[in-house]
């Protein structure tokens, strides 16, 4: 496998609680890997560790063949984080030129960016008078505008309506399409039959790293979220 991020026997310590314990992984380049588990699971903490914000105890993280928050990986990552990232102050156009300036964009490619996340008819408002759906959207065209290699988003579909979501999650296809690598997490099972590979984690430890259709036959079921609880199921210390 062609791997954009690769992650090896990582550790990361918050306080006394141990987040991750000696995690490993690989991210295969130009598809949707999913990340799911359920909330404290780890997976905003292993994200922060791809982009290179998360302070780590021990392991290691290689990003598109660097190590991960290296200063070539700047224009070439996008990072969507679970609180909206943009200029409450700013209308949606304003924000997607802005960040499209600093990526040595066009006017053109914030237009598109923003069409592409569904809020062309909101472009003229000010992001403070969004709803905090439009908000996350807002917050994606800002990313998309840089044509990042690799797009890292935490938990986008949030709050999202099921047509929104599913119009989303094409947009993410359609890119993977083109090249780009995207991690998505969710805590929401049923998109995990939406990924092209499965990441699932619980309580810091990694249950599987397979497809979709691999982790059905190793599980014996159709069903996506009796999968994961028989993954979870199967681990030492846990009742059947």
């Amino acid at each position: 496998m062609d791997a954009a991020v690769t992650v090896t026997d990582l550790v990361i310590d918050r306080g006394r609680r141990r987040v991750l314990d000696g995690l490993s992984c690989a991210v295969p380049r130009g598809e949707v890997t999913g990340l799911l588990g359920p909330s404290g699971s780890g997976k905003t903490t292993l994200l922060r560790a791809i982009v290179g914000v998360q302070r780590t105890r021990s392991g290691q993280v290689t990003v598109l063949g660097c190590p991960a928050g290296a200063p070539p990986l700047r224009t070439r990552v996008g990072y969507v984080t679970q609180a909206p990232s943009v200029y409450a102050d700013l209308t949606v156009r304003e924000n997607a030129r802005f960040f499209a300036a600093l990526y040595g964009r066009g006017a053109r490619e914030a237009d598109t960016a923003i069409a592409d996340v569904g809020l062309a008819d909101a472009a003229g408002q000010l992001v403070a008078d969004l709803s905090g759906g439009q908000m996350s959207r807002a917050s994606l065209a800002c990313a998309l505008v840089g044509r990042p290699e690799l797009l890292v988003l935490d938990e986008p579909t949030v709050g999202l309506d099921p047509v929104l979501r599913a119009e989303l999650w094409d947009r993410f296809h359609a890119l993977a399409a083109e090249g780009t690598t995207l991690i998505v997490s969710s805590h929401v099972m049923d998109e995990a039959g939406r990924c092209d590979r499965l990441l699932l984690l619980r309580e810091g430890a990694l249950l599987a790293d397979s497809t979709p259709t691999e982790l059905r036959a190793r599980t014996g079921t159709d069903d996506l979220d009796e999968a994961f609880l028989t993954l979870v199921r199967s681990q030492p210390g846990v009742a059947a």
